[in-house]
């Protein structure tokens, strides 16, 4: 997951900027879909955590070459967040103590001026070598174990008590107390009447990211003609054969299908991630849904972005270019053909050859684990 997470962030990079990799983590959307695409359960709370310790590992250990950085994380390590960005204002020039100052000042809105009832457990606080910033940080609920996102983004902050988010994504559950809502301005110059006068606050802006009960992925939670399109590009023969040309790769059909949703986890518009289910059809998920996770072609996905991104530091850009292109290619199958994808089918099929690519779970780990220690026990 590191490896994959910072290859697709660092083609984001190349193609279109440090700030435009703040704007993607900053929309829940396109965030569910990465961490899909990486290979995590599409709709898990496990996702946020994977994802950022993830691109921690992986970005900082590039911050000469992309010029960004993550700092905080779960736990104790979101409390060494104000000291992380202390340390980084003394390598970069810039003013680590305001930065500390955010990242305490973000943390606090969501623990206690949105009282929804959700206790922060993760900060991560993703800054640039210009100072620009992303905050993405997590919350549980005691009561029923269900997770709730917090998403800033310093581009979008013009005030920070008055919607100050770019989203906050759960399930509603009613009403809150929410003190950072613009139409709390009398309510926060008078706060005795807040417990009279409670605030009612749709979460988020106009888009909302509601995650079901159910752990599976179905048909419903997906977009069937985009995944349709990107099933056509990758198993139809004329398609597969053009799609591997603009890789400039010979490239089998199972490799093209998990390239063609990274290249649009790169390439795609923020309207193309409202269905992050259709992501895990790239590497499936760790629990085993939609199916598990294919480690051979997991590795092969990564290893034609390492070499476009390898070419791209030389000025060879064909590569690199070619993964917009196969997104151009996908967008154009879907609008022209509107291709609609046998689900059922596509998960048998999935299920089918996963012996064959390598497919894993983490409950494979658990037997391996389980069989290890009845032999110890009959040993000893």
């Amino acid at each position: 997951m590191t490896e994959l997470g910072t290859a697709i962030s660092e083609h984001i990079v190349i193609e279109y900027g440090v700030s435009e990799l703040l704007t993607r983590l900053s929309d829940p959307f396109w965030f569910q879909a990465f961490g899909a695409v990486m290979g995590m359960d599409w709709h898990s709370s496990g996702i946020t955590t994977s994802v950022m310790g993830a691109l921690k590992r992986g970005l900082n250990s590039r911050f000469a070459d992309l010029g960004i950085m993550v700092c905080g994380g779960r736990g104790r390590h979101s409390v060494r967040t104000p000291d992380e960005l202390r340390c980084f204002g003394m390598k970069t020039g810039i003013d680590g103590e305001a930065l500390a100052r955010t990242s305490r000042l973000t943390a606090r809105i969501d623990n206690n001026a949105v009282a929804d009832g959700f206790q922060l457990y993760l900060h991560s606080f993703v800054v640039t070598k210009s100072g620009d910033w992303a905050v993405i940080q997590q919350g549980m609920s005691q009561e029923n174990h269900t997770a709730r996102r917090y998403h800033w983004h310093s581009a979008m902050v013009r005030d920070f008590v008055s919607n100050p988010h770019t989203a906050i994504l759960g399930k509603p559950q009613g009403e809150i107390l929410n003190l950072v809502d613009a139409r709390a301005s009398i309510a926060r110059d008078v706060l005795l009447s807040i417990t009279r006068d409670p605030i009612e606050r749709s979460l988020g802006d106009a888009r909302k990211l509601t995650m079901p009960a159910h752990h599976d992925v179905r048909a419903k939670d997906v977009d069937l003609k985009r995944l349709g399109a990107v099933l056509a590009v990758a198993h139809e023969q004329d398609l597969r054969d053009f799609a591997s040309f603009l890789l400039v790769e010979g490239l089998g059909p199972r490799t093209l299908q998990s390239l063609a949703l990274i290249a649009e986890v790169v390439h795609g518009a923020p309207s193309r991630f409202s269905d992050p289910a259709r992501f895990s059809f790239a590497h499936g998920g760790k629990d085993g849904h939609p199916f598990p996770v294919p480690l051979k072609t997991y590795d092969e996905s990564l290893a034609v972005l390492r070499r476009s991104l390898d070419a791209a530091r030389l000025n060879y850009t064909e590569k690199i270019e070619g993964f917009k292109r196969l997104d151009d290619l996908t967008r154009t199958i879907e609008v022209k053909r509107q291709p609609l994808a046998d689900f059922d089918a596509a998960i048998q099929h999935e299920r089918r050859i996963s012996s064959s690519i390598g497919g894993r779970t983490v409950f494979d780990d658990r037997v391996k684990k389980q069989k290890v220690a009845s032999i110890q026990r009959s040993l000893f």
